[in-house]
């Protein structure tokens, strides 16, 4: 699990029952559609995963049965990030025998360190983790960037494997590529920068509509990484409507409500996340019958 991660990596949702416990059976059942579907590698307990909300014991169990589930198909790259380096560095400790091969670890979020308390947090946490460690940098989340200077640094450290990139500034992120060294992935953190960030040389995303549309979004990435630009933007237009649905409120809140519609899962959230609002259903409606994943 040395080599450059690539390709299109799903930022899975952890399902919940009605009454909020994890839901273990949807869990198994989204990871082998995913699979069945092309998806490259999986991303379990991110943003997207509830994590946030989630015990220590549920979150080490949900990244467990995921890598289970997967059997050694594809890398899984946990979630394992928090604002506490201390923590972050006892969930990467407590997530050595889950069958996770990598860690996401966020940029620290409230605490809003300088940029050398960005790379005192993720030296410290690699310096010490038994996996392979990818970095994410979400300013929307987080009210942090980490520049790419800062990434580039931290590029250098031999535990440290790739970033996931949603500043949105695709400038940064071909600086990014630009100097980094040959074994560091850089991964679209945004479904709809996907495309740009392959085209300067980027290795894929951890997206967040592959969940509801895998083959597309994991077909769109593979031509494109085969620099077949035409057929990878045919598929991008046509997910385009989704890509904004899936962002019409805060993630994962449109996509638990899109899987719900198609009785992959419960949409139940855990608060403060609340049910996507009545106005912005016909929307989401539309977007995914656009996209073949609701039929009209």
């Amino acid at each position: 699990m040395t080599s450059r991660l690539s390709g299109c990596g799903t930022a899975l949702v952890t399902p919940f029952s009605l009454h909020g416990a994890v839901d273990i059976g949807s869990l198994a059942r989204m990871v082998n559609w995913q699979l069945d579907e092309g998806v490259d590698f999986l991303v379990p307990c991110g943003s997207t995963g509830e994590a946030a909300t989630m015990t220590l014991e549920e979150h080490v169990r949900v990244v467990r049965h995921t890598a289970e589930v997967a059997a050694g198909r594809v890398p899984i790259v946990a979630g394992a990030g928090s604002n506490d380096t201390h923590k972050a560095v006892v969930l990467s400790r407590e997530l050595v025998t889950s069958g996770a091969t990598h860690l996401l670890h966020v940029t620290p979020m409230y605490n809003k360190p300088p940029q050398r308390g960005l790379i005192d947090h993720f030296r410290s946490i690699a310096d010490v983790s038994p996996l392979p460690i990818i970095l994410y940098n979400v300013p929307s989340r987080t009210g942090l960037n980490m520049l790419a200077e800062t990434t580039l640094q931290l590029a250098e450290h031999p535990n440290i494997l790739g970033v996931k990139e949603a500043s949105g500034d695709l400038g940064q992120i071909v600086e990014i590529l630009r100097h980094r060294p040959d074994r560091f992935s850089v991964l679209s953190g945004d479904d709809a920068l996907t495309l740009a960030v392959i085209a300067h040389g980027g290795d894929g995303v951890i997206s967040v509509i592959s969940n509801v549309t895998p083959n597309l979004m994991s077909t769109l990435v593979a031509l494109a990484r085969a620099e077949k630009m035409t057929a990878a933007r045919e598929i991008d237009n046509r997910l385009r409507p989704w890509m904004r649905a899936a962002f019409i409120e805060s993630n994962p809140i449109p996509v638990k409500a899109a899987l719900g519609l198609m009785d992959r899962i419960t949409p139940t959230l855990r608060p403060p996340l609340v049910p996507l609002a009545e106005s912005h259903i016909p929307a989401l409606v539309a977007a995914l019958v656009s996209v073949g994943a609701l039929r009209a």
